[in-house]
């Protein structure tokens, strides 16, 4: 087994509601998330699975968490600024808000890009982005490793992947539930 690996810079604010120390007001990062994915390897592309296509399969859902505000779901400032939102016409999209991925619910987060918000369960530390990444992509990538660095923070989880997936032999991109590759065509004959 081997690990391909790609990594995203990721701009957030948020804050650690009931917290005691400097982390309780408001502020921003720039995290940066570095996903390894674990498999054999390929022998069609010679290679465990393209960085390029990890990036595509996990930016879909990051890009919620760029350029957002990350709240736990019992901060009391998460209603007055959806009021706020609401008040300047933004509250559910403006031409402008481009970078959105489709919405999410799991039972860590919620995501409402529309207005660059993802809700908590936890306050958003490295492990709690850890833990909702693992849980948004486990199904897609065969994660080996997360780790998440955000200011001095920083912090890793290693995974058991839960499955190999069928690869194709031209491009190495996983292959859909009828053995297609989006990507170039192939149909692997069963």
């Amino acid at each position: 087994m081997m690990r391909s690996f790609t990594t995203f810079h990721l701009q957030y604010a948020h804050r650690f509601y009931n917290f005691e120390g400097e982390a309780q007001y408001l502020h921003g990062h720039t995290g940066t998330l570095t996903i390894e994915v674990r498999d054999t390897v390929n022998p069609g592309v010679n290679m465990v699975f393209p960085c390029n296509e990890i990036r595509k399969t996990a930016w879909e859902v990051l890009q919620n968490f760029d350029h957002a505000l990350i709240l736990r779901e019992d901060d009391p400032l998460l209603k007055p600024i959806l009021k706020v939102y609401e008040e300047q016409g933004i509250r559910h999209g403006s031409p402008r808000n481009t970078m959105t991925g489709p919405a999410f619910k799991t039972e860590l987060a919620v995501a409402y890009p529309e207005c660059r918000l993802v809700v908590t369960k936890e306050s958003m530390t490295v492990e709690g982005m850890i833990k909702i990444v693992h849980e948004l992509l486990k199904d897609k990538l065969n994660i080996a490793k997360v780790t998440f660095t955000s200011g001095d923070n920083a912090g890793s989880a290693e995974f058991t992947p839960l499955h190999s997936q069928c690869r194709c032999p031209r491009c190495g991109v996983a292959l859909d539930e009828n053995g297609h590759c989006y990507k170039c065509g192939y149909q692997k004959k069963c």
